[in-house]
């Protein structure tokens, strides 16, 4: 599998929600009921934290 180019990254980044903190991140997973599928991260483009599968 090729890696993804700038512009395929950027993408996935700006269609992911944006939390300010990992805690904002995790509370809203709780909130959706899926803390136990999602992982927080932090983005290395927009400095934000995003949810990812487990």
């Amino acid at each position: 599998m090729k890696k993804p180019t700038a512009g395929e990254k950027k993408r996935q980044c700006t269609s992911k929600r944006r939390y300010r903190s990992q805690g904002d991140a995790l509370d809203a997973a709780l909130l959706a009921g899926t803390e136990r599928q999602r992982k927080a991260y932090l983005c290395p483009l927009c400095q934000h934290w995003h949810l990812t599968s487990a």
